[in-house]
């Protein structure tokens, strides 16, 4: 599994699209680093750039965009509303996929060195990569901003982690990390009051804010020491600002840790705060991507709020997710672009993404993909989607409250059994395409001969792996399927029905296409292990779509005929 980074680099220009596109182009470049986002600010001048890809061709497409914005940006004649220390601010990884916080945080410290290195920028790590316990917070570092840096590095206890002590008028310093995925977001208000949005960011931020006497006098402890009252959000960074470009003040924060403290925590808290105020909330927009999770946390939260099930298709809660938080009430959110997962996917040609009608007629043509091992995989996802279809059904009528909660959690089984075998769907015929890439490799000398054997051989294994695991998810479905024909809505009997018949059917297409394959596997062990494994799950599935079909013929004929 390919180890996947993300690198945002914060750079201090958002009204020249010029030097913007400049910056860009050197990322694009690199070939393996794909930009996702680019996202300018005209009032904070301020442009959060996102790419990802494997950590090297990440690497290399950070040091080149550094480097071209010390050459395209001046400090020394910069303003804006955000705070700020150099032309490239700030620079951190996030790590993605199949890659840890600790190899993440060792790849920012190399890419701090080789970013010095390249050019001369003095460099501060933070986050995860601090080396120093005092460093862990940007502010901490950023403190007095682009401004206070030539005084500061005068000092020896500022000295960077990488570089010498220089103030670079130009380019001022950059700060390099590794973090989790942190959230730039933005509540909008329906006020220019900029001390009111100031205001709710003390009362919200995890710091807080200092505590007053009755006189409004800040009250310290014996050591003279500020006494503070906590913040109402956990790792909520917050502040206020009246962005002129909209006409309105916002309440803009870096939430640390979604899974505490997400969009909907931190859009409700002000929500509240705000009301207290006479002020109301109008929307909110998220800088850079998001992951789909922060999207799915928020979306089942409203629906829960409803009373709704949140058992529905990934698509429907992040909408309502999108439309709770008033994601295009600044601008346009497209989810295909701003969730992270979707970005990186490349969805062009997917089969799932087709009309049925023209699904059916690439099927029908003389295609030899798409064939049986991705209609096996529709089957499944057919059965899945029947019996999520009737868990909400149940979830939804009054008469069935005492399996509510039981059907809601199958219903999300079910949901999450739908994707995997609607991706299984262009799986099988990707495999057979990698099949038949393998037989056309050279042949003409012994080596070419031993690595196109090993290669055809790799390929029969994932062309006889993708139904085999069709063939197991099928029997997982009927599980679920088994549950709601028994438990779910009368009303829905038949459904419930034909989502067994369907599983039943995918058991058999993907068994099928196991057999075809696997005299092509010169292994004979693993041939025969691999059958006899198939043969037992489908056993199983048979066993099991006898005992639900004929239930379901006798309550259909019995009870309802």
């Amino acid at each position: 599994m390919k180890q996947i980074i993300e690198c945002v680099p914060n750079f201090s220009e958002g009204r020249d699209m010029g030097i913007i596109k400049q910056i860009t182009d050197v990322i694009e470049a690199v070939d393996g680093a794909l930009l996702l986002d680019v996202d300018p600010g005209k009032d904070t001048n301020r442009t959060v750039v996102t790419f990802a890809g494997e950590p090297e061709p990440v690497m290399e497409a950070a040091i080149a965009c550094v480097a071209k914005a010390k050459e395209l940006i001046d400090m020394s004649k910069h303003s804006g509303a955000h705070p700020r220390m150099g032309a490239t601010d700030v620079c951190p990884l996030v790590p993605v996929s199949n890659i840890t916080m600790e190899e993440c945080a060792e790849l920012a410290k190399e890419l701090g060195k080789r970013i010095n290195e390249a050019t001369g920028i003095p460099i501060y790590l933070y986050g995860e990569a601090a080396r120093r316990e005092d460093r862990y917070n940007l502010p901490d570092i950023r403190k007095g901003e682009y401004e206070a840096l030539e005084e500061k590095l005068k000092d020896p206890d500022f000295a960077p982690d990488f570089g010498e002590p220089v103030f670079l008028p130009k380019s001022g310093a950059t700060a390099v990390s590794a973090r989790a995925f942190m959230l730039a977001y933005n509540i909008n208000l329906n006020t220019a009051d900029l001390k009111a949005a100031k205001d709710i960011a003390l009362t919200i931020r995890s710091t807080g804010r200092a505590k007053r006497d009755t006189n409004g006098k800040i009250i310290r402890d014996e050591n003279g020491k500020m006494v503070k009252v906590p913040g109402k959000l956990k790792f909520c960074q917050a502040g206020g600002w009246y962005i002129d470009e909209y006409g309105y003040a916002q309440v803009t924060m870096n939430l640390h840790r979604f899974d505490i403290t997400g969009l909907h925590t931190a859009f409700d808290t002000v929500i509240e705060e705000a009301a207290k105020k006479g002020i109301r909330v109008t929307g909110s927009e998220l800088i850079g991507l998001v992951p789909l999770q922060a999207m799915l946390d928020t979306g089942e939260h409203y629906l829960r709020k409803q009373g709704a099930s949140t058992a529905c298709p990934e698509k429907d809660i992040i909408n309502i997710a999108m439309r709770s938080l008033g994601l295009e009430d600044t601008s346009p959110f497209d989810p295909q672009k701003r969730i992270v997962e979707y970005a990186l996917k490349n969805e062009e040609g997917r089969l799932k993404h087709l009309t049925v009608n023209d699904f059916t007629d690439l099927l029908s043509s003389n295609a030899p993909a798409p064939g049986g091992g991705s209609v096996a995989a529709l089957n499944a996802a057919l059965a899945a989607g029947l019996s999520a279809m009737v868990a909400n059904l149940t979830f939804e009528n009054k008469n069935y409250t005492d399996v509510h909660e039981t059907m809601e959690i199958t219903g999300r089984e079910a949901q999450a059994l739908k994707v995997k075998a609607l991706q299984l769907i262009d799986d099988d015929t990707e495999a057979f395409d990698v099949w038949m890439q393998a037989m056309r490799l050279p042949k003409k000398t012994d080596k070419d001969k031993a690595k196109r054997d090993a290669a055809i051989q790799e390929a029969v294994l994932g062309a006889i792996n993708i139904p085999h695991g069709t063939l197991k998810l099928c029997l997982e479905i009927l599980k679920l399927a088994e549950y709601v024909l028994k438990n779910g809505n009368q009303n829905a009997l038949s459904d419930a029905a034909v989502s067994v018949k369907q599983a039943q059917a995918g058991a058999w297409g993907a068994y099928y296409n196991v057999l075809i394959n696997l005299p092509s596997l010169d292994d004979p062990e693993k041939r025969e292990n691999i059958r006899k494994a198939a043969k037992k799950t489908l056993d199983a599935v048979e066993k099991k779509a006898a005992e639900l079909t004929q239930y379901a013929e006798e309550k259909l004929i019995h009870d309802i005929g």
